[in-house]
């Protein structure tokens, strides 16, 4: 089964892909740092801009600095906060470990940040600190995984959709038999543990000849995913598919099938990637579709949902409803879950017309 936006999501990939030279320009003349404290488990970084506006101010802190998921996430969510009129930062860590995004929430706090906005790599590890952020009156928006303390999560896409869609994909085309790897990212990320788990189900229930030989973590390090790539073909004789539900994951496992002819045609790799970074192994024919949705529009999304929460005009109650900007109108869920859209499917035919 293949996943399409509809026309309104379609319209706000096209556009948002558009607007990457913008807010490529934007984030690069911000200012550098690293806040007190420092962050526990590896070197930390910042950028600032000030959007415009002071209509008051918002810290995006993604997983890791230095992802291109999270650059073109982080890209969306400057271009909104300067439409709106808010003050952004980005603000976070270069590694993924489970405390080290706790600095950069303290630096939120003590500098008066109106809300923060993160992808958190452990959902319970930034828990007391993103408390402490909440009864001072800051507003938490959590996006791309979530956490159980915040007022908003931003999820790209129903766990059951992103899970249904690489495992259709996949079943596809092993012509529902095989034995398969997965190999994800963080092995605390909820997010992805989520769509693992949801596959593996999947899998059980309907497609019982296709075997799930091993799990994997690459920890969103491009060498880790490759040695990890590497390990599961060598290790797995029989091994026919990998399901890399993380962007750094499905790249350097193509990036490792491309380095090694006698497994090209053998092992079938898909997963969630970014077209900039899959283009070329599509193009030579290593992998032939992957899916994702557009990050740039996550990090849009996002902080037009912080706006609101400041604003008021949302609480995160179920039923409340904001606008997002060149988005249109979207509608709180059950435990304040706002779902920016389907699962989107990328090979030849529209991996060019991407720019994230």
């Amino acid at each position: 089964m293949t996943f399409t936006f509809n026309k309104s999501s379609r319209r706000g990939i096209v556009a948002s892909a558009a607007v990457l030279a913008t807010a490529t320009l934007l984030l690069a003349g911000c200012a550098g740092g690293t806040p007190s404290g420092g962050s526990s488990g590896g070197s930390s970084g910042a950028s600032e801009g000030t959007s415009g506006g002071g209509g008051g101010s918002v810290t995006v802190i993604p997983k890791s600095l230095g992802n291109k998921y999270f650059e073109a996430s982080d890209k969306g969510a400057a271009e909104a906060a300067k439409e709106i009129g808010l003050t952004f930062s980005e603000q976070g860590p270069t590694a993924t470990g489970s405390a080290d995004q706790v600095p950069f929430i303290q630096t939120a706090i003590q500098t008066g940040q109106k809300a923060i906005v993160i992808a958190a790599n452990d959902p319970t590890a930034v828990c007391n600190d993103l408390e402490q952020a909440r009864t001072q009156g800051i507003k938490v928006i959590a996006f791309d995984t979530d956490t159980d303390c915040r007022d908003v999560f931003i999820n790209q896409a129903t766990v059951d959709g992103v899970a249904k869609g690489l495992v259709d994909m996949t079943a596809k085309h092993l012509g529902d038999k095989g034995t398969i790897a997965i190999l994800s990212g963080g092995a605390n990320a909820a997010n992805l543990n989520a769509w693992v788990e949801a596959m593996q189900a999947m899998l059980a229930a309907d497609h019982p000849n296709i075997k799930v030989a091993k799990v994997a973590y690459g920890e969103d390090q491009d060498e880790k995913a490759y040695q990890e790539a590497q390990g599961l073909m060598q290790s797995i004789p029989d091994l026919a598919a990998i399901i890399a539900p993380d962007t750094v994951s499905v790249k350097e496992a193509a990036h490792y099938l491309s380095d090694t002819p006698e497994y090209q045609g053998k092992v079938w790799v898909t997963g969630l990637g970014l077209p900039s970074e899959m283009k070329e192994y599509v193009d030579s024919g290593i992998v032939e579709q992957f899916g994702l949705w557009n990050p740039e529009d996550l990090g849009y999304l996002a902080t037009f949902a912080a706006n609101a929460l400041i604003a008021g005009d949302i609480t995160g109650k179920e039923g409340d409803k904001f606008t997002a900007g060149k988005l249109g109108d979207y509608t709180v869920g059950a435990n304040g879950e706002v779902v920016l859209g389907p699962l989107f499917v990328f090979d030849k035919s529209n991996v060019g017309d991407f720019s994230f």
